[in-house]
């Protein structure tokens, strides 16, 4: 409801760095769930856009730019860090293409955006002659069906420009998800003929029961440009 995002506003506010909130099903798809209050799901998003990405800044009390895809889609951003440009994504878990055979107008009106984003993101990354490039989403897209073949159709166009951008891209491609609870740092990504795409990493989030955090090094000096290293929490903790 308005007043848990009110307090969430006033807490990614009160960071001491720049914070970047990339939404997720919890947000706004999984909204008219019962337990979740029994909202609307558009009404949700909209509210979300107006609340935390209405401005072309991070959030955070410092604050970076950022540059903002234009036509209603604010949430759609990116900014650079050194040699690497972050782009994030509303792709959301769960009910992202509704619960039905055919896909919500939701859906078909914002995955255009998603991949227009996605593919002006690494034509920029080429231009510039960038190092990396870091997608940062919610959803878990299902990187092992795709590679076999059978993946949701939700994130079949996505996962397919992902892989053709990627194999045209000479530096590090990073994609960062949740979603489905497992911390993970992997390369599942394939190509056509099922090979490693070897350019490709893919870094997953805590979730819980297992919480913790991922910390990304950018080594200009380093043999690979990105690297990733896991901190459960509790320190200990498995």
């Amino acid at each position: 409801d308005d007043a848990l995002f009110d307090d969430r506003r006033a807490l990614f506010d009160a960071s001491r760095i720049p914070f970047v909130f990339v939404p997720g099903d919890n947000e706004w798809s999984d909204c008219n769930r019962v337990s979740a209050g029994g909202f609307d799901p558009l009404e949700r998003l909209d509210k979300l856009r107006g609340m935390f990405w209405g401005t072309p800044a991070t959030l955070g009390q410092r604050r970076l730019p950022l540059e903002r895809q234009a036509g209603g889609y604010p949430e759609h951003s990116r900014f650079r860090i050194g040699p690497v440009l972050f782009v994030t994504l509303n792709l959301p878990g769960g009910n992202n293409w509704g619960l039905t055979p055919e896909p919500r107008e939701e859906w078909k009106r914002r995955n255009p955006e998603v991949v227009s984003w996605l593919k002006d993101s690494f034509a920029l990354a080429r231009r510039e002659r960038l190092g990396g490039i870091v997608i940062l989403f919610q959803a878990n897209p299902g990187f092992r069906h795709f590679s076999q073949g059978l993946t949701h159709r939700a994130f079949a166009g996505f996962l397919e420009t992902l892989r053709s951008e990627t194999l045209a891209f000479p530096g590090q491609v990073v994609a960062v998800h949740g979603d489905t609870h497992v911390s993970r740092i992997d390369q599942p990504l394939r190509d056509a003929e099922g090979r490693t795409i070897a350019n490709f990493t893919r870094v997953e989030t805590f979730g819980y029961p297992l919480m913790g955090w991922t910390r990304a090094v950018v080594d200009t000096e380093a043999p690979v440009l990105m690297r990733f290293d896991t901190h459960p929490w509790p320190p200990g903790s498995p």
